[in-house]
């Protein structure tokens, strides 16, 4: 499979979710009393995939009292993420468990698929695996470091005679890496927990002109920052994608965004459009868009060279340009990817100028100068060394 196969997958971070399910039970502190802890994960669906399959077999948590690791569900299944889309709930684990703070959690990946079928009513290949747009199985290799658990810093509260639901947001966009030297697709997962009490729903329906509801649209809440690390100076805090009837559900943390709507392939392109929001707990906001079309695409592509690095080691690239939104221009991002050392890219994106940005681990990021200009009908190439 080529690098431009899949350079054409666009940033998604993911919709997140409440769940309800099985699980287990352990220790935690506290006096007898107790709290119930469910815990569930969500992702929003990546153009130029099908399916993203990736194995659960077991969700703990770890607990200040006696410093051990509790398991809280046993999933033992194997999930398409790109299924869990636009409030579609996935439970994962519910326990009870005493009360008292607990520092982190593990997903533990399993070796071995379930014994479900895949979108073809055939048996999983693998435990961890795509479908590209051709129908084109490939294997997702785990990173050895990894197959001990996944494990996931970020504490949090058991009350008594209450319900803690976290949320695990896994980043497809950002976990999955192209083949590079290795010729191997790795997964790398990039998860966040969230915790449903603070957050909040936007809501609403992408049309184009005529008032047509637009599917495969990715709309997403950003951040901007300036006098930071350039990496850092867009910031996607969650996505989804619209479907058949154009609407969407973004579960979003308090906060102020621009909330982003873009889609774009080699046929055309609609947006971006941005607007404002205001986030506000236990709230549900809308959002709608109306998305002017362009077929005036072009090309960005080029290799990734990571030098003296490990061969599963990947480099993030960044595509951002300026929107309005409101009664600002910022810029906003309309395309990222990873890609590992030695692997190629190629992207079709609107004609525009873009800021280009480039990181890896251990490395300074790079910045394309000056920001390079997309032409309808040409291959821009630039290619990134660390």
């Amino acid at each position: 499979m080529s690098g431009r196969g899949f350079g054409r997958w666009f940033f998604v971070a993911v919709a997140v979710l409440a769940f309800s399910g099985c699980g287990g039970n352990g220790g935690g502190s506290s006096g007898g009393s107790t709290g119930t802890l469910s815990v569930g994960m969500a992702d929003a669906t990546l153009p130029g995939f099908r399916a993203i399959y990736v194995t659960i077999d077991e969700v703990q948590v770890h607990s200040t009292s006696g410093d051990s690791w509790v398991t809280i569900g046993t999933p033992r299944k194997t999930v398409d993420l790109l299924t869990l889309i636009n409030g579609v709930r996935l439970a994962l684990g519910v326990a009870e468990l005493p009360t008292g703070h607990y520092t982190q959690m593990r997903l533990l990946l399993a070796a071995q698929p379930d014994n479900g079928l895949n979108l073809f009513s055939q048996r999983h290949p693998f435990a961890n695996y795509f479908i590209d747009e051709s129908d084109v199985v490939q294997e997702l290799k785990v990173p050895s470091g990894l197959q001990t658990g996944i494990k996931i810093v970020s504490g949090f509260d058991i009350n008594a005679n209450q319900t803690t639901e976290l949320l695990l947001d896994f980043d497809a966009a950002r976990s999955v890496v192209m083949a590079g030297s290795s010729g191997q697709w790795l997964l790398k997962p990039t998860i966040k927990v969230l915790d449903t009490a603070d957050y909040s729903i936007v809501s609403g329906t992408v049309r184009d002109g005529a008032g047509l509801p637009v599917a495969g649209v990715i709309v997403s809440a950003q951040t901007v920052a300036a006098g930071v690390d350039p990496r850092d100076e867009v910031i996607v805090h969650a996505a989804t994608v619209t479907g058949a009837d154009g609407t969407y559900k973004l579960f979003l943390a308090p906060g102020s965004y621009n909330l982003v709507a873009f889609r774009s392939g080699d046929a055309g392109a609609y947006g971006p459009g941005c607007t404002p929001v205001t986030a506000l707990s236990d709230t549900v906001h809308g959002g709608d868009f109306t998305l002017g079309f362009t077929d005036q695409i072009g090309t960005i592509a080029g290799t990734v060279t990571i030098d003296s690095a490990a061969l599963d080691q990947h480099a993030t690239l960044a595509f951002r340009r300026n929107a309005t939104c409101g009664a600002t221009t910022p810029f906003v991002e309309v395309a990222s990817l990873n890609i590992a050392s030695g692997g190629s890219y190629s992207l079709p994106l609107p004609a525009e100028t873009y800021r280009a940005v480039g990181w890896s681990f251990d490395r300074p990021t790079q910045v394309v100068e000056p920001n390079p200009t997309v032409t309808a009908g040409v291959t821009t190439t630039i290619d990134f060394s660390f």
